[in-house]
């Protein structure tokens, strides 16, 4: 779903056109290059991107995926999502699936994370901490494209794990079908 034919990708140089060049001067590792300070820190530390929701629904979902058929990822799904709610008690946890939910054809449970800060918390924590278990960590958009979201934009921990994108598709063009008969609108 990463085909460039498919969706629109504005420049990541958007916002910054016409500065001076970067300088080819290395730090003293001599690998990496040292940037430009300007004092002030990216807003991306304290709100999430532009894009992205920032409010009740979270920034990000990690969905965490276990074999049901097998005993041992099973025990040890149950047991992170335990420590994940001890440890992290400001984020939501949902319920342990023990059967395919939605476009997510393996059993799972799913984390939201509602800030930066919780995301860097708790994404690398979760890279050390989950065992055999992979994830599919998923931005919420303000555009509400779910499918996009699950796909283009989503990063995997561990093996990708198949997802049934249609299902979200046929949601999304439902939701189109209803947005455009309350705006009096047809497609």
């Amino acid at each position: 779903m990463s085909d460039p034919f498919l969706y629109d990708y504005p420049s990541p140089l958007e916002g910054y056109e016409n500065l001076p060049p970067l300088p080819d001067e290395l730090n003293e590792d001599g690998k990496s290059f040292k940037n430009p300070q300007t004092g002030v820190l990216s807003p991306s530390y304290e709100k999430f991107t532009s894009g992205v929701t920032n409010g009740r629904r979270g920034g990000f979902d990690i969905h965490i995926y276990y074999h049901h058929g097998s005993e041992f990822e099973r025990n040890f799904a149950r047991a992170l999502w335990e420590r994940i709610r001890r440890e992290f008690p400001e984020l939501r946890i949902y319920k342990f699936w023990d059967r395919p939910v939605g476009p997510h054809l393996v059993a799972m449970f799913e984390v939201n994370v509602f800030t930066p800060a919780q995301f860097g918390a708790f994404i690398p924590w979760l890279v050390i901490n989950r065992g055999p278990l992979s994830a599919l960590v998923h931005p919420n958009t303000e555009d509400g494209d779910e499918l996009r979201d699950h796909s283009q934009r989503a990063t995997w921990l561990g093996d990708r794990m198949p997802l049934d994108l249609r299902l979200l598709k046929v949601y999304m063009d439902k939701r189109k079908r209803e947005q455009g008969q309350a705006d009096g609108t047809k497609e």
